[in-house]
Formats: structure tokens, sequence, C-alpha cells
């Protein structure tokens, strides 16, 4: 046994090294991919089929890079070029689907990252969705209206020629909210002259799917709420610590309130507020007027309702039974991992993409406690992108509470999922084995089904 070991680990080295020589200074991609693989490994050892098929380089690697410029006229008249992208990495299931994010960090190497998690985020929901991840190294912030119209038109010029309804369905992600997927579905409109389920994300008025936007927030808590009923616990009365402010910390804050938890922080990139008496219904209204509305900074809402306001602090060396970091990739590190064991954190669930480091999600689950992974966690967004695909596609609009029973019906279903392939014997549940593995068997399986391609 020793020695399989062994020989297990130096292939997984082995294949990461050849993966790492192929994509030279792409380290989030690369720890990706460590991380499934990690999970999968013991799994593969027993199904040859795999290797003879060599699924894994062929799932590694994407089917499409698409990376083009983007030029643009600011309204001074003033020319800018940024660099527009979409990854198509997998289209075993179904057409590519994956959002859109318009950021200054953004390049191919996050975007791989994403789009690759995408892949089994997608499997895990049930639904026919391939995996894929694009945007533009653009910032929206600080831009008036006319130019983010004039960049989103100049970047669908190129990206509509790769999409479509029945091949690629981009929807929204940081910086690309209901503007920008009105301007881009416009241009596309207009490009090819029909009416289609292009984009999620559309304004309900026109095409959109009801609970779209609480989808990701609602179906982290419901994903955590399921984690504590396996325990025999309900979420009334656990203290919740929440990172970031915007959609994702708004609506997963605003479900947790409705569930009876206590929320007692949010966050932005400048500090963090602690409110130890708990963030109800009226203050969250004022978080989403500020945000949303007014675009101001957390710290208003230190300086409105007399509480702590941490600048530059993250939430997580706070007293918390559930933390929630729902604000952006490596935003938990070992040392914040260590503090939320030490304060008696029972579970953590990412509701952004990968918060948690390699390190830190190690110790959440050398710790055995409650970790899901965000690929399982946050999956609510699709999910529901995903129904709305399915809406645009039948010509009719669910009713808001018919979208919610689907949501809570699919994230159930992923959770029980990942019991199901992440059942270590010892009665824990290592979620992230779980998520992996399932959703690497489903796009696997179908990867053999349909030949070389």
């Amino acid at each position: 046994m020793e020695n399989h070991n062994n020989d297990a680990n130096h292939s997984i080295n082995s294949f990461l090294n050849g993966l790492k020589a192929r994509n030279p200074g792409q380290s989030e991609f690369q720890e990706a991919v460590q991380e499934v693989l990690e999970s999968v490994w013991d799994m593969l050892e027993e199904r040859p089929r795999y290797y003879q098929a060599n699924i894994l380089d062929r799932i590694t690697e994407p089917e499409r890079v698409i990376m083009f410029r983007v030029p643009w006229m600011d309204d001074e008249g003033k020319v800018h070029v940024n660099r527009g992208y979409r990854v198509e990495f997998n289209s075993a299931i179904g057409p590519y689907k994956g959002g859109l994010r318009f950021h200054p960090s953004v390049n191919l190497d996050i975007l791989k990252f994403l789009a690759f998690e995408q892949i089994f985020k997608n499997s895990l929901t049930t639904m026919p969705m391939g995996g894929a991840k694009g945007g533009a190294n653009f910032d929206v912030k600080g831009k008036s209206d006319m130019e983010i119209m004039r960049f989103c038109q100049s970047f669908m010029t190129e990206l509509y020629r790769h999409i479509g309804h029945n091949t690629d369905v981009p929807a929204g992600d940081i910086g690309v909210g209901k503007r920008e997927i009105g301007y881009l579905f416009g241009q596309y409109k207009r490009l090819q002259n029909e009416y289609t389920g292009v984009l999620t994300g559309k304004a309900v008025e026109w095409g959109g799917s009801k609970l779209r936007t609480e989808a990701t927030g609602y179906g982290l808590v419901y994903f955590v709420r399921r984690m504590f009923e396996s325990l025999n616990e309900s979420l009334e009365g656990k203290t919740i610590t929440v990172s970031g402010s915007g959609n994702v910390a708004q609506f997963a804050t605003e479900k947790a309130i409705q569930l009876g938890a206590r929320v007692v922080t949010l966050s932005d990139s400048n500090g963090v507020v602690y409110d130890p008496d708990g963030i109800d219904e009226e203050k969250l209204q004022f978080v989403k007027q500020l945000k949303n509305v007014k675009r101001g900074r957390i710290r208003e809402y230190a300086e409105k309702y007399d509480v702590e306001y941490i600048e530059n602090g993250r939430p997580w060396h706070i007293e918390c039974d559930i933390a929630l970091p729902c604000a952006t990739q490596n935003e938990i590190d070992a040392d914040d991992a260590a503090a939320l064991i030490e304060n008696g954190c029972k579970c953590v669930a990412e509701g952004a993409n990968k918060p948690a480091q390699r390190e830190a999600a190690k110790i959440f689950m050398d710790s055995e406690i409650l970790f899901a992974p965000g690929k399982a966690a946050n999956a609510g967004g699709v999910a529901v992108s995903g129904l709305e695909m399915t809406q645009n596609e039948m010509r009719i609009q669910w009713l808001r509470s018919e979208v919610d029973e689907k949501l809570q019906d699919i994230m159930n279903e992923i959770h029980d999922t990942c019991v199901t392939y992440g059942d270590t014997g010892n009665s824990y549940v290592n979620y992230v084995q779980g998520a992996n593995i399932a959703g690497f068997i489903k796009v696997a399986d179908a990867m053999l089904d349909q030949g070389v391609v």
C-alpha cells in the first residue's frame, strides 16, 4: 500500500508538471486543476477507461480560447483598447455556459481557472450546460453609461460570431450586470437579426428569469441549510459572518435573516463593518441602496448605525457559527482559517469562486468542519441561468415562487450528490471531494460516449 501511494503521488506530480509546462505562469488555473485532481485520483485508478481515453489531458485543455482586441471611444473622443476573452472549455454535456467579467484583473489565467471550475459546477446542477468563462480587462468604475455602452457594443461585435443559444450562452459576472447585459444583447440582436436566449441575466421584462439576481446568495444559504439539516440542526439563531456587500452577499444575508440567523458583518475592498446586534431587513435595505444606487462604501453603514468599522480588515477573526465568503477569490488565508476554527466556526461555505486559499481549505477539512466549495455552494446563480435558458426556449416565464422552488430542489440535490461521493466512512462528509468526483464523472462519461473529439 505504501508503494502504491508513492506511485500515485509521483503520477499526480508528473501530470501537474506537464500541465505547468504547457501553461506557464498560470498559477490560478494550475491550482484549480490540482484541487480537482487530488480529489478524483483514487477514483481514476479504479476506472482505467478514463486513462485509455486520456480524459485527464482532454478535460484540462480548453476546447477553444478566443482572444481579441476591444477598441472603444470615451466621452472625450479618446480611443482606448482593451483585451477581450472567451474560454470555451468543455461542451460534453451541453452548450458552453459561464459568465463575462469586466475587471482590470481579468487575464487568461483567471478565466481559465474560472472556466475549468465552471465545468464541474454546471455538471453538478444536473442541467445540460458545458463550462466557459470570458470577459475583458475593462474597469466599469468611473465610466459613463455611454462609455460602457460603446465598450459593450465593441466587445460583442467580435464575440457574437462565437456564441449562440445552442453554442455558448454567456451570463454576467463581476462588472457585468443588467445594464451591461442589456447593451451586449442589443448589439447581438442587431448583428444577428434575431431575438434569442443567447445571454442570461437579462431584465425580467425582456426575457430574464425572476429570482436571477438573488439566486447565488439564496442558493448558498439553501445549501448551508441542507448541511445543517443533515446534522439535525437548523440555521435559526446561528451567527454568520459574511464578506462582500454585492449581490451575493446581500441576498445571502437576506435569506439568512429570513431563516432566523443573525448576520453580523459585511465588507468591501476598504474594510469590514461588525454589527453585533445583527443586520436586519431595514439595515439591509440601506446597504442595497448604498451599494447598488449610490455606489458608496460600506464604512457609511458603520457611520449610520454607530457600529465598529475595521479599515482594511476582513471578518474572519470575528466569532461566528458560519462563515460565508462572498467577495472574491483567495480572501481567506491559513491564518484566517485557523482563527475561524479557534473561534468555534462550524461551517464555511463559499459564495465567491474559490475564496479559501488552498492552505485554508486544507485546514477546514483537516478540522472536519462543514466546508462547501464554491462549485457546489454557489451554483445557484448558474442554475437559475439554466432555468432562464429553458424559459427562453419555451417562450414562457415562471413565477418567482416556481423558480425559488426549483432552486431549492437543485441546491438540495447538489448537496445530496456531494454527500454520496464525499462520504469518508467516519461520519465526516468531504464536500470538496464529493463535488469534484460527481462533477468529473458526469463530464468524463459524456466525453467517452462522444468519442475522441
